[in-house]
């Protein structure tokens, strides 16, 4: 695990280019890029100090200088880096003199750690990187001076006949003052066990000491980066109570975690998921309830041959069978046949996109575009076969949009249909105000009776999570297409199956390209016949 932190600049040599400052220090959580941390007293090891480069930013490509030298104390690492006489060098000195960048970003590379509650304890990592940045992830380390860029003693004679250079020795102090004004006396200050620098002989021009001036620094409210220790809504209160009592440095966390979304746009982008909610899932509940045939390989025209008599509601006529006395004569009767016909219809429909939003887009346009043809041409067809059984079937007696009317309108289909087809009535198609009036209805004592629960006497079963169900015996298909939306007239149809019939073709899709503007076509297809074989075994709801 790779951790970034930073650490204010102690000491700037501006005169041989070299920053000093606390590396890492031990025994004090930070806030880093992984989070709170502290590092164990020993846990930082550090490899050739001399490959080890001195960044801006942690930008690898923009290095200002390298290091000359690290030290252990008790406290934590120090480092010593000679910056480069490069622009880049030169900017960076410049930038740590006056104050602008103060703080050292260290790079380790976490070999062994472990959990202390709100914190992370690093007890074995390798120095990867040092960069200079704008300010310091530990609070203990703070700038404590900026080094004079010179420090020299007026030691002249002043003649009348001749002027005297004279070359004395200087040392490079840090100097730290108490007050904003230049100071006339120099204190020499280092940070702990920090290495000390050699003296070197130069020849200067005599002038007049100068005091490196106060560093002011700014109001913690002004502050343009803040390490917040607030990570949890517990730390956010206590901080809001020291705040309250005056503490500058609560305030400005709570001033931090205060800001929202409202106060920075900026940093909420607008993200998009990959769902696509769709309200177009829709599946052919009136073809279920009826039965299945194929279509032919070709042609646009079936033909059934059929012996429906007037009972089943066809034209056709039965023989006669008769009882007859011996030697009776036997009756001639006919039989007459006709041909159900059902013509072949062609269901399609199309979209046409261009290629970048069929090979740029995401979630995939077009999966989706398919989904919602087939979802189309499903209702289409469902719709289609519907309206046919209400064209074709028979109306039952008047019954009321009650439980008791269902029950009476469910008891004269069945005897209706058996009668006129001789197969049972078996499915009950209904709209979606039938199916309220189902799940709704109870018995005298306030039961339900179409109950998932399944109690003693019930008539059925229905439930809103499905629209399958049963009602006194018979399978319960509810259906949103119908055009009666309301417990009214043709709401609900009763059926033997073997009375319709639907012949299908499996759907297909089509896609052309069309190169003259880089568009595909995309279609779906497929063909559809419907016959009622036996229309008195369909039974329409008849509201009283």
């Amino acid at each position: 695990m790779l951790l970034t932190f930073s650490q204010e600049i102690q000491a700037a040599d501006t005169e041989r280019r070299i920053i000093s400052g606390l590396v890492a220090p031990y025994g004090e959580v930070g806030f880093t890029s992984a989070g709170p941390i502290m590092f164990e007293r020993g846990s930082i090891a550090i490899p050739d100090a001399t490959k080890i480069k001195l960044l801006s930013q942690h930008q690898q490509d923009k290095p200002v200088g390298r290091a000359m030298s690290f030290s252990e104390a008790n406290n934590g690492v120090y480092g010593s880096f000679k910056l480069s006489s490069s622009t880049r060098g030169q900017d960076a000195l410049v930038l740590a003199q006056e104050n602008l960048v103060s703080g050292l970003s260290v790079g380790v590379d976490v070999t062994a750690s472990k959990p202390m509650g709100d914190y992370l304890l690093v007890t074995a990592a390798v120095l990867k990187e040092v960069s200079l940045v704008e300010s310091a992830a530990f609070s203990s380390a703070s700038v404590t001076d900026i080094a004079a860029a010179r420090a020299a003693l007026e030691a002249a004679t002043s003649t009348s006949t001749k002027e005297k250079t004279t070359t004395i020795n200087t040392t490079i102090v840090e100097i730290e003052t108490e007050t904003e004004t230049e100071s006339e006396e120099a204190v020499t200050t280092a940070p702990e066990n920090t290495p000390e620098e050699t003296p070197v002989d130069t020849p200067v021009e005599a002038e007049k000491v100068e005091a490196a001036r106060k560093i002011i620094r700014p109001s913690v409210l002004d502050s343009q980066r803040v390490r917040t220790p607030i990570v949890s809504m517990g730390a956010y209160t206590e901080h809001k109570i020291k705040a309250a009592l005056g503490n500058e440095d609560s305030k400005l966390y709570v001033t931090a975690a205060d800001d929202s979304f409202s106060t920075n746009p900026a940093f909420n982008p607008t993200q998009y998921l990959s769902e696509f909610p769709t309200n177009t899932r829709f599946g052919t509940p009136a073809i279920d309830a009826c039965s299945r045939g194929v279509l032919p390989s070709s042609g646009m025209t079936i033909n059934v041959p059929s012996l429906v008599t007037s009972a089943g509601g066809g034209t056709g006529v039965a023989p006669v069978v008769t009882v007859e006395a011996e030697a009776g004569a036997v009756q001639n009767t006919g039989m007459e046949t006709a041909y159900l016909t059902g013509t072949v219809n062609k269901y399609s429909g199309m979209n046409t996109i261009s290629v970048e939003l069929l090979e740029r887009s995401d979630p995939n346009f077009y999966a989706e575009l398919t989904t919602q043809l087939q979802n189309a041409y499903l209702k289409t067809i469902d719709t289609t076969v519907l309206n046919a059984l209400i064209t074709a079937g028979q109306q039952g007696a008047t019954q009321a949009a009650t439980s008791a009317g269902i029950i009476g309108y469910s008891a004269d289909a069945a005897r209706k249909v058996y009668e006129a087809t001789g197969y049972f009535a078996q499915n009950y198609i209904a709209n979606g105000s039938q199916w309220q009036l189902l799940l709704g209805a109870t018995d005298s004592t306030g039961r339900p009776i179409y109950s998932a629960s399944q109690p003693m006497n019930a008539g059925g079963l229905t439930q809103p999570g499905s629209i399958r169900g049963n009602v006194l015996g018979l399978d319960l298909y509810v259906d949103k297409n119908f055009t009666a939306t309301t417990t009214v007239d043709d709401s609900a149809v009763i059926l033997a199956p073997e009375a319709f019939t639907v012949y299908q073709s499996p759907q297909a899709y089509m896609s052309v390209n069309v190169v003259s503007n880089l568009q595909v076509q995309v279609a779906i297809y497929g063909y559809m016949a419907t016959i009622a074989k036996m229309p008195n075994g369909i039974v329409r709801f008849n509201l009283t």
